[in-house]
């Protein structure tokens, strides 16, 4: 199959798990007849257009991280969480609630876009202007292990057991009672971070030849460090600071796509933005349809799918890891 047909395939999938995550749910609601006032318009603009829009943006941006840090890290295992963003951006959030400010759904979002920010910034130090991938990697995982132990810590000493409900609930991650001004204050930043993930690929495409052979070429990879890093920190600091840890998702896609778009991170990173999205909507949409009269957590459901999908790579893979 043609690289475009596919494409064009991946997008009207992705336009149809949009609809689906629109009509989906314990009340399924006909986009046809829909009437301005009615209880089913009200479900539509009010509860199902915000987590569509979040569930869009979000995963496009987890999917295209994922091709990303797969392309620079040149690692088939490599996902968003392992520069520890995720973790810093869910350490800020959780802090807003420990400390009771969790009633306005705008400091928390703001608590974890500032735990995302001062993740970018130490980032950068640690990995300082060292061309080495290691050691980027190495510094990804100990802010996420720092960040995780903050977390656990504010988890042990929360002050009241509503408190520490609240905490929990939120780290498992979804998209469920998000409002239109959630989607508006998050989508920016997340369009700002494709937008800097977007020029990397045909530097990730000469990293491939390795980093003496980059430099040949003309490419600077500081530049591309600071941009992964920004684009990164930002697109999924805002989506884990407004829905909590959803993960896996940019582990999955960029698998799933190789065999038909190829394996260059340029030809990778805009199909694994809308299978991101397109795996995103179809899972939410799929957790409210789940038995049962609580709905199953988004970041829950995502680790069922990813968690064996993981082992198989790991397994698929073992030969040629270190």
């Amino acid at each position: 199959m043609k690289r475009g047909s596919f494409l064009a395939i991946l997008l009207l999938v992705t336009l149809l798990a949009f609809g689906a995550s629109l009509v989906a749910g314990k009340v399924w609601i006909s986009p046809f007849g829909l009437v301005s006032g009615t209880p089913e318009a009200l479900i539509m603009a009010e509860l199902r257009l915000p987590r569509a829009l979040l569930g869009l943006g979000i995963g496009a941006m987890l999917g295209a991280s994922g091709a990303v840090l797969q392309g620079y890290l040149r690692n088939p295992l490599a996902d968003p969480g392992l520069l520890g963003i995720s973790a810093s951006a869910a350490l800020g959030a959780v802090l807003a609630i420990f400390l009771g400010l969790a009633a306005s759904p705008f400091i928390v979002s703001a608590f974890g876009m500032a735990g995302a920010l001062g993740a970018m910034l130490l980032l950068a130090l640690m990995a300082g202007r060292s061309a080495s991938a290691i050691s980027f990697i190495l510094a990804g995982v100990v802010l996420s292990s720092l960040a995780g132990a903050l977390t656990a810590l504010l988890i042990n000493l929360a002050p009241t057991p509503f408190a520490l409900g609240e905490i929990v609930t939120w780290l498992m991650g979804a998209l469920t009672d998000r409002s239109l001004a959630d989607a508006l204050r998050v989508l920016p930043f997340v369009g700002i971070g494709l937008l800097l993930l977007a020029p990397t690929g045909r530097a990730l495409d000469a990293l491939a030849l390795g980093e003496a052979a980059a430099r040949s070429l003309g490419v600077d990879p500081w530049r591309t460090r600071l941009l992964v890093i920004a684009g990164t920190g930002l697109g999924v600091g805002a989506g884990v600071a407004v829905t909590g840890v959803v993960g896996f998702v940019g582990l999955i896609v960029p698998h799933i796509l190789r065999p038909f778009v190829g394996e260059r991170p340029s030809d990778l990173i805009f199909p694994s933005a809308l299978g991101g999205a397109a795996l995103l909507l179809l899972a939410d949409a799929a957790v409210r349809l789940a038995p049962g009269p609580v709905e199953l957590k988004l970041g829950i459901a995502m680790s069922l799918i990813g968690a064996p999908f993981f082992l198989f790579l790991l397994w698929r893979h073992r030969e040629s890891l270190p």
